[in-house]
């Protein structure tokens, strides 16, 4: 794609990354075929390649973002399933970064807009205000279909809907310090808390720590981290999400001085994304430029790191048959396709892979609670296609789709890390599948 950005435009180190980006795109098209809203929509703009040139043309122009183009940056979940389909290597990740650090510093958005999106980045990331948002939420349910019917306010509605009955109960899990072995050490990680998933469903890392001890890897959980500031990052929050990262990179290499640190494991593969890129993110930044590019080097999803580790063959979940729903973030964030699958497959479990895996199931972060149509839509497809492979659970390894596929499927949706610690002797997952005591398995 031609440019044509002045010299004064390409002093700034981002405009000229977005520049270099630009000029990768050769408009083939490839990438309309994956894009869950093209293929929803079958609108160009809400492609990858016509918000290219939505970008390029507010970038060169040196514009302000417009309610066209916001629109349709909206619009886009970064899946990235562009990116695996693409070509020419267009890094449409940091070109939509970038443009929606733009956006927020040039776009005045709707008054009750602004509350939403400032509600969500002030409530999600922080544990104790998310706790108590999901208590508020039941008295707000009721109002979920008065809210529905003023279109500024249905992102409330969709809030409400997602959120659960009640958050679950605080876990030693997330408790700072080291969790020694009894054995001779194999290796000394530190873990991801998080902030959502905490709160959500803290078996996730209760699972973890069980695994990883029985294979005598020491865990630790360092004291200060939290919110990867995946969430902030993708509303253009720029400021928010780099203190999030820093934040965490003090916390992490706290760990690492004291007693050195093998892998930095991440059981959310939308936080995992994130925090991979963390070197990019502060690759600006002199202070922290090395250290992020440090951490980000360190940051193994939990199933990179057990596939480290040589688990034993077991037959324990033999029959067991698990579709495998492999979230954007796991396939096309960090290209991790394979490594789930075989494990599960080790641990016995017959794994079945839905149709048009590509295709986001429409959590992405805050996307079902924005754009909750789109998202509803997303979810209704995802489901019919796990539901076709007849097998009795679904395993995919992000709290975001856990949350988002059990809102409609009719078959529990269990963490990876969850069916794994369970097939090499933990304790059975909640919403495993009986029936009479015999589990149950596809025909």
């Amino acid at each position: 794609m031609q440019t044509t950005f002045t010299p004064d435009q390409l002093a700034d180190p981002a405009m000229a990354l977005s520049e270099s980006i630009l000029r990768k795109c050769v408009h083939c098209g490839f990438c309309t075929a994956t894009c869950p809203t093209y293929v929803t929509l079958g609108n160009e703009l809400d492609s990858p390649r016509g918000r290219i040139y939505l970008i390029k043309d507010m970038f060169e122009n040196g514009r302000a973002a417009d309610e066209e183009v916001v629109t349709h940056l909206d619009r886009c979940l970064s899946c990235l399933a562009c990116t695996t389909t693409c070509p020419s290597g267009v890094d449409y990740m940091h070109l939509i970064d970038h443009a929606r650090a733009h956006v927020e510093e040039t776009y005045t958005r709707p008054l009750p807009d602004r509350l939403i999106r400032a509600t969500l980045a002030k409530v999600l990331p922080n544990r104790k205000l998310f706790r108590a948002s999901i208590a508020l939420a039941k008295l707000g349910r009721p109002f979920a279909p008065l809210l529905d019917r003023i279109k500024p306010l249905k992102p409330l509605a969709a809030m409400l809907r997602l959120a659960p009955a009640k958050a679950a109960a605080a876990s030693d899990a997330g408790t700072p310090g080291a969790r020694a072995v009894k054995g001779e050490r194999r290796g000394r990680v530190a873990i991801l808390t998080g902030c959502a998933q905490p709160v959500l469903k803290p078996s996730i890392n209760e699972a973890t720590l069980r695994l990883l001890a029985r294979f005598n890897v020491e865990v630790v959980v360092p004291d200060g981290e939290g919110c990867c500031g995946a969430l902030v990052h993708h509303m253009g929050r720029e400021h928010e999400s780099h203190e999030a990262a820093k934040r965490n990179i003090d916390a992490w290499l706290k760990v690492e001085a004291e007693g050195g640190l093998d892998a930095i494991i991440i059981t959310a593969s939308g936080c995992g994304t994130t925090i991979k890129d963390y070197g990019h993110m502060l690759r600006l930044d002199q202070a922290y430029a090395a250290k992020a590019a440090h951490v980000s080097a360190k940051a193994k999803d939990i199933t990179e790191y057990l596939a480290t580790l040589g688990l034993p063959v077991t037959d324990r979940a033999q029959g067991m048959v698990v579709a495998y729903h492999s979230a954007c973030s796991m396939q096309h964030g960090q290209k991790i396709t394979e490594l789930p699958k075989t494990l599960l497959k080790q641990a016995g479990f017959t794994v079945k892979e839905p149709k048009e895996g590509h295709l986001c199931c429409g959590s992405a972060g805050t996307y079902n609670i924005m754009q909750p149509e789109i998202s509803a839509k997303l979810l209704d497809r995802k489901v019919k296609n796990l539901t076709e492979t007849r097998a009795a659970l679904v395993a995919t390894g992000n709290i975001g789709c856990i949350t988002q596929i059990a809102t409609k499927a009719d078959m529990p949706v269990i963490h990876t890390v969850e069916l794994l610690d369970w097939a090499h002797g933990g304790p059975e997952p909640a919403g495993l599948p009986i029936l009479s005591g015999t589990r149950i398995a596809a025909e």
